[in-house]
């Protein structure tokens, strides 16, 4: 069994809590383990937020997130100016003590199995974070994957 889920959003903050909404939704349906659910949520919610602050000048972006099997994969796509010249997003930059901000890269990458970063500079940014999914005995998800 595969499930798409896609979503073009505007880029606005009240688009981060319906995308986290549809998504557990879903995952909430096949019987998708609570805490893998809320690995999921935040790390959404890190990347779409990060959309929202940076990725001007464009207008929306895109989510699209997929079931695949024990398997979820989540891409948020914008089409900003991209990560900024010089900053890696592979690389860990860890933000001063009592900053506000500037942990959402460090948040994406505890919670996600894998995690991976395209700059299409001056083109916008795709962020794709992958979670392997445990579901519930007797769970729909679990069943449709075995069939």
């Amino acid at each position: 069994m595969e499930a798409t889920i896609a979503l073009r959003l505007p880029r606005d903050a009240a688009s981060v809590p319906l995308t986290r909404q549809m998504l557990d939704g879903t995952l909430r349906s096949l019987g998708v383990d609570p805490q893998v659910r809320d690995d999921i949520e935040l790390m959404l919610t890190e990347a779409c937020s990060n959309v929202i602050r940076h990725a001007e000048p464009s207008d929306d972006y895109t989510v699209s997130a997929t079931v695949h099997d024990h398997l979820c994969i989540i891409k948020v796509i914008d089409a900003g100016n991209g990560f900024a010249p010089g900053k890696d997003p592979n690389k860990i930059v860890t933000p001063e003590p009592g900053a506000e901000h500037g942990r959402g890269l460090q948040i994406m990458r505890a919670l996600a199995d894998d995690i991976r970063f395209v700059n299409r500079h001056e083109h916008g940014a795709v962020v794709c974070l992958e979670k392997r999914l445990r579901y519930a005995p007797g769970a729909a998800g679990q069943h449709l994957m075995a069939t």
